[in-house]
C-alpha cells in the first residue's frame, strides 16, 4: 500500500506519542520509508532513540544549520507525505496560525507552502477537542488541503485513530487519487439466511476480498460504501445488513448515487422461512429453500448503465471453466467485468483470480490486497473513459 512513499512522521507532546513506534513499524511494514521528527514534549514521553530504532533513521529533534525541515518537507525535500501523529490542541492550534517554534510545526508550515501532502492524528482529552479555537483551527488547516484522521471518542478522551486508519490516510495523501470525486459501492462477504433464532444458513466467505476492494478504492480518492454483515471500517461508510434481502436493499439505495459497484459478496442463492422458536434436534428435518434474488441482475434492472464488477467463485479448478462461467455472467447482466476464482482461496490473505473481459482475460497470483489494488486501477481506466471503459 505504501510501497516507495517516504513519509516524515511527527510526533509530538500527547500521551499517545507512546504509540508511535508501533505505528512507525506498521508504515514500514505497509512498504514506506520513515525518518521522525519530534517536538521537545514528546521527548519526555517517547525517547528518540526508541523512534529511531523504529525507522531506521537519525530522528531530528531540532532544527540546525542543516534545515532539516526543508531537506525533509521542502521543495524537492525527501517526504512524499508528512504525517503528524500524534498531533496535540496545542500543535494544531499553532499550524493554523503559521507559527514555528517546534521542529514539527516548522516542518509543517515547510510542507504546506512547497505542496508536500500533510496528514493529521489528532489526540488529546475530549474538551480540548471541543474547544472552539481547535475546532476552528481544524476547519481552517482542513480548508488548506490536510487530511485530518478522526479521533476515537472514547472515556472522555479523542484518542488517536487506529493504525489502520492512519496507514490508509497517508497512503491516500501520498498516491494518485484517480478515483477522487467518485462513489464506488462495494459488497462483502458472507450474508446469512435465519432457519431459527439459533442456526443460521450461510457459506465460508470471510469478506477479505471485499474489504480489500474498498480500502483500496478510498486510496485512490473514492468515496466508498461497503455493504456487509461486519463491523465499521476507517475507510468506508459501512452498511451492516445480514440476509440477503437486505443487502439487496441497502445496496440499491448506495447505488442511487454511484459511480461504480463492485459485488464481492458471497450472496446466498437460496432463503428460507424461519421458525419462530428453535426447532429441536434429534429428529429428521426438511428444509424448505427459496431462490433469492441475484443482486447484480437487481441493480443492472434498475441502473442500466452503472459499471459493475462481479465476482465469479468455482470448485471445479478448471480455468476454462471457469472463464466460460464467468463470461456468461458477464454477458447475462452486462458487467464491465468478471473476477473468477476457486473457492479454495476463501478465508486466505493469497488468491489466484482470473480478470475476465469482453475480450480479454488476465491473470493474477499473489495477495488480496495486490488484486484489490488491480481491481481499482482498474475501476479508475474505466470510469476515466479509457479501454477498458464498458458502459
Amino acid at each position: 500500500m505504501l510501497e516507495g512513499v517516504n513519509v516524515a512522521l511527527g510526533v509530538t507532546g500527547s500521551i499517545a506519542a507512546v504509540k508511535t513506534v508501533e505505528l512507525a513499524h506498521e508504515l514500514r511494514r505497509r512498504g514506506a520509508a520513515v525518518r521522525g521528527v519530534m517536538t521537545d514534549s514528546a521527548r519526555g514521553i517517547v525517547h528518540p532513540w526508541a523512534l529511531e530504532f523504529a525507522t531506521d533513521a537519525e530522528v531530528v529533534t531540532e532544527i540546525t544549520g542543516g534545515v532539516e525541515h526543508v531537506e525533509l518537507c521542502g521543495y524537492d525535500g525527501w517526504a512524499d507525505v508528512l504525517l503528524i501523529a500524534p498531533a496535540t490542541a496545542n500543535t494544531v492550534g499553532k499550524i493554523a496560525g503559521a507559527v514555528d517554534d517546534t521542529p514539527v510545526t516548522t516542518c509543517a508550515t515547510t510542507a504546506l507552502g512547497a505542496g508536500t501532502p500533510v496528514v493529521i492524528a489528532p489526540a488529546m482529552h475530549e474538551p480540548m477537542y471541543d474547544h472552539p479555537g481547535v475546532l476552528e483551527a481544524i476547519e481552517t488547516v482542513e480548508g488548506w488541503g490536510v487530511e485530518f484522521v478522526s479521533p476515537r471518542i472514547e472515556e472522555g478522551k479523542a484518542k488517536i485513530a487506529s493504525e489502520e486508519a492512519i496507514v490508509c490516510d497517508v497512503a491516500r495523501a501520498a498516491g494518485d487519487r484517480s478515483l477522487e470525486g467518485r462513489r464506488v459501492v462495494v459488497t462483502s462477504g458472507a450474508t446469512s439466511e435465519p432457519i431459527d433464532p439459533v442456526r443460521v444458513l450461510t457459506n465460508r466467505s470471510s469478506g477479505k476480498m471485499g474489504r480489500a476492494v474498498a480500502r483500496a478504492c478510498y486510496v485512490r480518492g473514492a468515496d466508498v460504501t461497503l455493504v456487509h454483515d461486519g463491523d465499521s471500517v476507517p475507510y468506508a461508510d459501512v452498511r451492516e445488513v445480514e440476509r440477503a434481502e437486505e443487502m439487496l436493499a441497502a445496496t440499491r439505495e448506495a447505488c442511487d448515487d454511484a459511480d461504480a459497484l463492485v459485488s464481492a459478496a458471497a450472496i446466498g442463492d437460496y432463503t428460507l422461512e424461519e421458525s419462530e422458536e428453535k426447532i429441536r434436534s434429534g429428529r429428521e428435518r426438511t428444509l424448505e429453500l427459496e431462490p433469492a434474488p441475484k443482486l447484480i441482475d437487481e441493480i443492472r434492472a434498475d441502473r442500466p448503465t452503472l459499471p459493475i464488477v462481479g465476482f465469479k467463485t468455482e470448485t471445479s479448478g478448471d480455468e476454462r471453466a471457469m472463464i466460460e462461467k464467468a463470461r456468461e455472467t458477464l454477458e447475462r447482466a452486462d458487467l464491465a467485468f468478471v473476477v473468477a476464482n476457486d473457492a479454495s482461496v476463501m478465508g486466505a490473505d493469497r488468491t489466484r483470480a482470473l480478470l475476465v473481459h469482453a475480450a480479454d482475460v488476465a491473470r493474477y497470483e499473489g495477495s488480496k490486497a495486490g488484486l484489490a489494488e488491480e481491481i481499482a486501477a482498474s475501476i479508475a481506466t474505466m470510469l476515466a473513459g479509457g479501454p477498458d471503459r464498458q458502459h
